[in-house]
Protein backbone atom coordinates (compact mmCIF):
# COMPACT_ATOMS: atom_id res chain seq x y z
CA UNK A 1 0.00 0.00 0.00
CA UNK A 2 1.20 3.54 -0.86
CA UNK A 3 2.08 5.81 2.26
CA UNK A 4 2.06 9.54 2.47
CA UNK A 5 5.71 11.25 2.00
CA UNK A 6 6.03 13.64 5.05
CA UNK A 7 6.39 17.01 2.43
CA UNK A 8 3.87 16.41 1.17
CA UNK A 9 1.86 17.14 4.72
CA UNK A 10 4.36 18.79 6.92
CA UNK A 11 3.17 22.42 6.35
CA UNK A 12 -0.62 21.07 6.94
CA UNK A 13 0.67 19.07 10.28
CA UNK A 14 2.96 22.34 11.44
CA UNK A 15 -0.30 24.35 11.52
CA UNK A 16 -2.46 21.79 13.35
CA UNK A 17 0.10 21.42 16.26
CA UNK A 18 0.44 25.53 16.30
CA UNK A 19 -3.52 25.45 16.30
CA UNK A 20 -4.15 22.93 19.37
CA UNK A 21 -0.35 23.69 21.47
CA UNK A 22 -0.08 27.02 21.03
CA UNK A 23 2.47 27.89 23.76
CA UNK A 24 2.34 24.66 25.28
CA UNK A 25 0.20 22.56 26.93
CA UNK A 26 -0.60 24.08 29.82
CA UNK A 27 -2.74 20.90 31.67
CA UNK A 28 0.20 18.63 31.34
CA UNK A 29 3.21 20.53 32.55
CA UNK A 30 1.59 21.24 35.86
CA UNK A 31 0.78 17.67 36.20
CA UNK A 32 3.26 15.13 34.32
CA UNK A 33 6.76 15.37 34.49
CA UNK A 34 9.01 16.00 31.45
CA UNK A 35 11.09 12.74 32.34
CA UNK A 36 8.01 10.52 32.62
CA UNK A 37 7.55 8.15 29.52
CA UNK A 38 4.34 6.33 28.68
CA UNK A 39 3.20 3.43 26.31
CA UNK A 40 -0.44 4.50 24.19
CA UNK A 41 -2.60 2.59 21.72
CA UNK A 42 -4.67 3.96 19.33
CA UNK A 43 -7.52 1.56 19.77
CA UNK A 44 -10.76 1.29 16.95
CA UNK A 45 -13.98 1.97 18.49
CA UNK A 46 -16.12 1.01 15.33
CA UNK A 47 -15.50 -1.35 12.17
CA UNK A 48 -14.00 0.34 9.36
CA UNK A 49 -11.40 0.97 7.37
CA UNK A 50 -8.35 2.28 8.50
CA UNK A 51 -5.92 5.26 7.04
CA UNK A 52 -3.30 7.60 8.29
CA UNK A 53 -1.23 5.89 9.98
CA UNK A 54 1.93 7.57 8.27
CA UNK A 55 0.40 10.89 9.15
CA UNK A 56 0.14 10.27 12.87
CA UNK A 57 3.76 8.96 12.46
CA UNK A 58 4.77 12.52 10.88
CA UNK A 59 2.80 14.35 13.40
CA UNK A 60 5.06 12.96 16.22
CA UNK A 61 7.95 12.73 14.03
CA UNK A 62 7.44 16.87 13.88
CA UNK A 63 6.46 17.19 17.20
CA UNK A 64 9.21 15.26 19.14
CA UNK A 65 11.40 12.37 17.53
CA UNK A 66 11.50 10.81 21.16
CA UNK A 67 8.04 9.68 20.18
CA UNK A 68 8.28 6.28 18.37
CA UNK A 69 5.09 4.94 16.32
CA UNK A 70 4.14 1.70 15.44
CA UNK A 71 1.60 0.86 13.01
CA UNK A 72 -0.37 -2.39 13.36
CA UNK A 73 -2.25 -2.65 10.93
CA UNK A 74 -1.94 -1.71 7.26
CA UNK A 75 -2.99 0.75 5.57
CA UNK A 76 -6.73 -0.11 3.72
CA UNK A 77 -7.21 -3.34 6.36
CA UNK A 78 -9.99 -3.60 7.97
CA UNK A 79 -10.81 -3.24 11.24
CA UNK A 80 -13.41 -4.10 14.63
CA UNK A 81 -14.24 -2.71 17.69
CA UNK A 82 -11.10 -3.03 20.22
CA UNK A 83 -8.58 -3.65 17.22
CA UNK A 84 -5.10 -2.01 18.09
CA UNK A 85 -4.42 0.63 15.43
CA UNK A 86 -0.54 1.60 16.00
CA UNK A 87 1.55 2.02 18.98
CA UNK A 88 3.40 5.01 20.78
CA UNK A 89 5.94 4.84 22.72
CA UNK A 90 7.82 8.02 24.14
CA UNK A 91 7.79 11.27 26.61
CA UNK A 92 4.14 11.35 27.98
CA UNK A 93 3.87 15.17 27.38
CA UNK A 94 4.50 14.62 23.97
CA UNK A 95 2.37 11.95 23.17
CA UNK A 96 -0.23 14.33 25.19
CA UNK A 97 0.15 17.04 23.02
CA UNK A 98 -0.13 15.53 19.78
CA UNK A 99 -3.27 13.00 20.68
CA UNK A 100 -5.54 15.18 19.48
CA UNK A 101 -3.60 16.13 16.03
CA UNK A 102 -2.97 13.05 15.07
CA UNK A 103 -6.18 11.38 16.05
CA UNK A 104 -7.75 14.24 13.96
CA UNK A 105 -6.03 13.05 11.00
CA UNK A 106 -6.58 9.31 11.56
CA UNK A 107 -10.03 9.74 12.32
CA UNK A 108 -10.71 12.07 8.92
CA UNK A 109 -9.05 10.20 6.80
CA UNK A 110 -10.08 6.90 7.75
CA UNK A 111 -13.91 7.77 7.74
CA UNK A 112 -13.00 8.38 3.67
CA UNK A 113 -11.91 5.27 3.51
CA UNK A 114 -14.50 3.68 5.29
CA UNK A 115 -17.17 5.14 3.15
CA UNK A 116 -15.55 4.98 0.37
CA UNK A 117 -14.38 0.90 0.48
CA UNK A 118 -18.27 0.36 1.55
CA UNK A 119 -19.69 2.25 -2.10
CA UNK A 120 -16.97 0.24 -4.00
CA UNK A 121 -18.27 -3.38 -2.26
CA UNK A 122 -21.76 -2.31 -3.34
CA UNK A 123 -20.70 -1.34 -6.89
CA UNK A 124 -18.98 -5.24 -7.15
CA UNK A 125 -18.03 -6.72 -10.16
CA UNK A 126 -20.10 -3.46 -12.56
CA UNK A 127 -16.56 -2.63 -13.74
CA UNK A 128 -18.01 0.77 -12.30
CA UNK A 129 -15.22 3.21 -10.59
CA UNK A 130 -15.84 5.25 -7.87
CA UNK A 131 -14.49 8.86 -8.17
CA UNK A 132 -14.10 11.94 -6.04
CA UNK A 133 -14.23 15.27 -6.33
CA UNK A 134 -13.15 18.69 -5.45
CA UNK A 135 -15.26 18.88 -2.54
CA UNK A 136 -12.24 18.91 -0.09
CA UNK A 137 -11.72 20.77 3.01
CA UNK A 138 -9.19 23.71 2.04
CA UNK A 139 -5.72 22.18 2.41
CA UNK A 140 -6.87 18.54 3.23
CA UNK A 141 -6.88 17.84 -0.66
CA UNK A 142 -3.56 15.04 -1.34
CA UNK A 143 -5.24 13.45 2.20
CA UNK A 144 -8.70 13.17 1.32
CA UNK A 145 -7.91 11.64 -2.26
CA UNK A 146 -5.35 9.76 -0.69
CA UNK A 147 -7.58 8.47 1.57
CA UNK A 148 -9.92 7.76 -1.39
CA UNK A 149 -7.74 5.87 -3.17
CA UNK A 150 -7.07 3.84 0.30
CA UNK A 151 -10.51 2.82 -0.10
CA UNK A 152 -10.48 1.59 -3.43
CA UNK A 153 -11.73 4.54 -5.45
CA UNK A 154 -10.39 5.93 -8.38
CA UNK A 155 -9.47 9.89 -7.73
CA UNK A 156 -11.07 12.76 -10.34
CA UNK A 157 -8.86 15.45 -11.18
CA UNK A 158 -6.52 16.92 -8.59
CA UNK A 159 -7.43 20.46 -9.38
CA UNK A 160 -7.91 22.64 -11.78
CA UNK A 161 -4.55 22.36 -13.48
CA UNK A 162 -4.46 18.88 -14.75
CA UNK A 163 -7.74 17.86 -16.68
CA UNK A 164 -10.40 20.05 -18.44
CA UNK A 165 -13.54 20.16 -17.70
CA UNK A 166 -16.00 22.05 -19.22
CA UNK A 167 -19.23 22.92 -16.78
CA UNK A 168 -22.22 25.32 -17.42
CA UNK A 169 -20.76 28.11 -17.07
CA UNK A 170 -18.25 27.41 -19.40
CA UNK A 171 -20.25 26.55 -21.82
CA UNK A 172 -22.71 29.92 -21.29
CA UNK A 173 -19.64 31.61 -21.84
CA UNK A 174 -18.49 29.91 -24.66
CA UNK A 175 -21.82 29.70 -26.50
CA UNK A 176 -22.17 26.47 -26.23
CA UNK A 177 -20.38 23.44 -26.02
CA UNK A 178 -18.90 22.62 -29.45
CA UNK A 179 -17.58 26.33 -29.12
CA UNK A 180 -16.39 25.19 -25.72
CA UNK A 181 -14.82 21.87 -27.06
CA UNK A 182 -13.42 23.75 -30.41
CA UNK A 183 -11.56 26.72 -27.92
CA UNK A 184 -9.94 24.22 -25.66
CA UNK A 185 -8.50 22.31 -28.55
CA UNK A 186 -6.75 25.37 -30.50
CA UNK A 187 -5.78 26.34 -26.97
CA UNK A 188 -4.06 23.07 -25.88
CA UNK A 189 -4.32 20.53 -28.50
CA UNK A 190 -4.44 17.47 -27.72
CA UNK A 191 -2.53 17.65 -24.05
CA UNK A 192 -5.47 17.46 -21.75
CA UNK A 193 -8.56 14.92 -20.96
CA UNK A 194 -11.62 16.95 -21.98
CA UNK A 195 -14.81 15.87 -19.73
CA UNK A 196 -18.15 17.99 -20.47
CA UNK A 197 -21.09 18.40 -18.14
CA UNK A 198 -24.35 17.48 -19.73
CA UNK A 199 -27.60 18.33 -18.32
CA UNK A 200 -30.08 17.27 -20.69
CA UNK A 201 -30.01 14.70 -23.29
CA UNK A 202 -29.54 17.17 -26.28
CA UNK A 203 -26.07 18.35 -23.87
CA UNK A 204 -25.11 14.71 -24.15
CA UNK A 205 -25.71 14.52 -27.61
CA UNK A 206 -23.47 17.80 -28.65
CA UNK A 207 -20.85 16.63 -26.14
CA UNK A 208 -20.59 12.81 -27.66
CA UNK A 209 -20.74 14.90 -31.30
CA UNK A 210 -17.85 17.00 -30.21
CA UNK A 211 -15.73 13.45 -30.00
CA UNK A 212 -15.04 14.63 -26.04
CA UNK A 213 -13.18 11.83 -23.86
CA UNK A 214 -15.46 12.16 -20.92
CA UNK A 215 -19.58 13.19 -20.46
CA UNK A 216 -20.40 13.55 -17.11
CA UNK A 217 -24.08 13.39 -16.61
CA UNK A 218 -25.25 15.38 -14.09
CA UNK A 219 -28.41 15.42 -11.82
CA UNK A 220 -30.25 13.26 -14.19
CA UNK A 221 -32.58 10.22 -12.73
CA UNK A 222 -31.94 6.35 -13.66
CA UNK A 223 -34.52 6.49 -16.64
CA UNK A 224 -32.87 9.92 -18.41
CA UNK A 225 -29.29 8.33 -17.68
CA UNK A 226 -30.21 5.38 -19.94
CA UNK A 227 -31.61 7.23 -22.71
CA UNK A 228 -28.35 9.09 -22.37
CA UNK A 229 -26.36 6.30 -22.45
CA UNK A 230 -28.17 5.26 -25.39
CA UNK A 231 -27.65 8.91 -27.19
CA UNK A 232 -24.08 8.52 -26.39
CA UNK A 233 -23.61 4.92 -27.89
CA UNK A 234 -19.91 4.34 -26.75
CA UNK A 235 -18.78 7.53 -28.40
CA UNK A 236 -17.02 8.51 -25.07
CA UNK A 237 -16.83 7.47 -21.34
CA UNK A 238 -19.66 8.12 -18.87
CA UNK A 239 -19.79 9.55 -15.67
CA UNK A 240 -22.45 9.97 -13.33
CA UNK A 241 -22.80 12.89 -10.35
CA UNK A 242 -25.03 14.48 -8.71
CA UNK A 243 -27.75 13.41 -6.54
CA UNK A 244 -25.98 9.92 -6.35
CA UNK A 245 -25.73 8.04 -2.73
CA UNK A 246 -26.02 4.81 -2.30
CA UNK A 247 -29.65 4.04 -3.07
CA UNK A 248 -29.29 5.30 -6.48
CA UNK A 249 -26.35 3.49 -6.89
CA UNK A 250 -28.52 0.10 -6.91
CA UNK A 251 -30.44 1.69 -9.52
CA UNK A 252 -27.21 2.86 -11.85
CA UNK A 253 -25.24 -0.31 -12.11
CA UNK A 254 -27.16 -1.64 -14.87
CA UNK A 255 -26.79 1.77 -16.75
CA UNK A 256 -23.79 0.73 -18.60
CA UNK A 257 -21.99 3.83 -17.57
CA UNK A 258 -18.17 3.74 -16.52
CA UNK A 259 -17.62 6.42 -13.31
CA UNK A 260 -19.52 7.29 -10.75
CA UNK A 261 -18.69 10.70 -8.74
CA UNK A 262 -19.58 11.05 -5.23
CA UNK A 263 -18.86 14.93 -3.66
CA UNK A 264 -20.19 13.18 0.18
CA UNK A 265 -17.30 11.08 0.62
CA UNK A 266 -15.14 13.70 1.12
CA UNK A 267 -17.35 17.06 2.34
CA UNK A 268 -19.68 14.84 4.43
CA UNK A 269 -17.02 12.67 6.18
CA UNK A 270 -18.53 10.37 9.40
CA UNK A 271 -15.30 10.61 11.67
CA UNK A 272 -14.13 7.16 12.16
CA UNK A 273 -14.13 6.15 15.77
CA UNK A 274 -10.86 5.82 17.76
CA UNK A 275 -9.54 6.49 20.87
CA UNK A 276 -5.80 6.44 22.65
CA UNK A 277 -5.49 4.76 25.68
CA UNK A 278 -2.36 4.73 28.01
CA UNK A 279 -1.13 1.14 28.95
CA UNK A 280 1.55 2.32 31.32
Amino acid sequence: METIALKDVEALIRVALEEDIGEGDVTSQAIVSPEHRSEATIIAKQEGVICGTDVVRHVFALLDAAVIVTPLVDEGAKVHPGDAIARCVGPTTSILAGERTALNFLQRMSGIATHVRRVVEMLGGSGIRLLDTRKTIPGFRKLDKYAVRTGGGTNHRMGLYDMVMIKDNHIRAAGGIARAVALVREHYGSRYLIEVEAQTIDEAKEAARAGVDIIMLDNMNPALIKEAVNAINGRAKIEVSGMVNEQMIRQIIGCRVDFISMGAITHSVKAFDCSLEFSR
